[in-house]
C-alpha cells in the first residue's frame, strides 16, 4: 500500500515536467515552417534549449536556491545566446524563434502561446537606474496570452500587454496595451485595435512634430523667395523662381500626394 501511494505523485511529477517540453516540440513544428522534424527541434532550436532549462532554473529559484539557479540560466545563455532570469514566470507553449540576443528579466511574466523573436528585451526601465532599492518588486512587464513580440523591441517596466497584442519590431513599449492591439514606432503607440485602425488623434504626436518641421520649412522657403525678390528689384536682375515653382508645385498636388502624408502614413503615424 505505502509503495503505490509513494509511486503515484512521482508519475505525475514527470508527466507536469514532460508535458511543457512535448508542447513546446509541437508548438515550433506548427509555429515555424523551417522545422522539418521533432529531433531537429530537440537538437537546434535554441529558443527550445533555453526555455527547457528554465523549467529546471526556475524551479530551484523557487526553493531558494537561486545562486544554482542563476549558475544555470548562465549557462543556458552561453549555449543559446538567451537570457532568462531564472526569477521569471514562463507559460505554456511559448516559442522563442532564433533568439539570439533576447532578455527576459526577473519579474518579468509570460503568458501562454506567446511568441518572442530575436534581439528583444524584456527589461525594467528607469526602475532598473533605481538599483536594490526595488529588489522584490514587480519591475518588468507582463505579457499576457498570445502576444507577439518582433524583433529587436523593447518592452520596459512593469507594464501590462493584453491579450493577443502584436508588437512591431524595433518599438519600444513604455506603456500598457490593450488585448488584441498593434503596437509600432518609438515610443511604442497603438495603431489599431480589434482590427479597427485608432483614430489618428490619439496617435499624433511624432505626426504633428513632423509636420511642424514641415511647415517651419515651408515659412522659411517663403521667407526666403521674399528676400529674393526684393533683392532682384533692388539690382535690377530677374530673381530666381526655383522657390514659387516648388510651392505652385506642391499647392497643387493632393495631400496623399505629400511626401511626408506618405511616409506618416508608411510609418503608422
Amino acid at each position: 500500500m505505502t509503495l503505490s501511494v509513494t509511486k503515484a505523485p512521482r508519475k505525475t511529477s514527470l508527466k507536469a515536467t514532460m508535458n511543457p517540453i512535448i508542447e513546446s516540440i509541437e508548438t515550433i513544428m506548427t509555429k515555424d515552417p523551417a522545422a522539418r522534424s521533432r529531433l531537429e527541434v530537440i537538437l537546434c532550436y535554441p529558443g527550445f534549449h533555453a526555455v527547457t532549462v528554465h523549467l529546471l532554473s526556475h524551479a530551484l529559484w523557487q526553493r531558494q536556491l537561486t545562486t544554482l539557479a542563476r549558475f544555470m540560466s548562465h549557462l543556458a545563455r552561453v549555449f543559446t545566446g538567451i537570457e532568462i532570469h531564472p526569477g521569471a514566470t514562463i507559460g505554456r507553449r511559448v516559442f522563442i524563434d532564433h533568439g539570439m540576443g533576447v532578455v527576459i528579466g526577473e519579474t518579468a511574466v509570460i503568458g501562454d502561446d506567446v511568441v518572442i523573436y530575436q534581439g528583444v528585451t524584456l527589461g525594467a526601465g528607469a526602475a532598473a537606474r533605481m538599483g536594490a532599492q526595488t529588489r522584490g518588486q514587480k519591475r518588468h512587464p507582463t505579457l499576457c496570452n498570445g502576444v507577439i513580440i518582433g524583433s529587436n523591441a523593447e518592452v520596459q517596466g512593469d507594464i501590462i500587454l493584453g491579450d493577443n497584442v502584436r508588437d512591431a519590431s524595433g518599438s519600444i513599449v513604455l506603456k500598457d496595451v490593450p488585448a488584441d492591439s498593434v503596437v509600432v514606432g518609438v515610443p511604442g503607440r497603438v495603431i489599431s485595435q480589434n482590427g479597427q485602425r485608432v483614430p489618428s488623434e490619439a496617435i499624433d504626436i511624432e505626426a504633428e512634430a513632423i509636420r511642424g518641421l514641415k511647415n517651419s520649412i515651408n515659412r522659411l522657403q517663403s521667407q526666403l523667395l521674399e528676400l529674393n525678390e526684393k533683392l532682384a528689384s533692388f539690382t535690377g536682375t530677374q530673381s530666381v523662381n526655383s522657390i514659387q515653382s516648388h510651392q505652385d508645385e506642391q499647392s497643387g498636388k493632393d495631400p496623399k500626394d505629400d511626401p511626408v502624408e506618405i511616409f506618416l502614413n508608411g510609418a503608422g503615424i
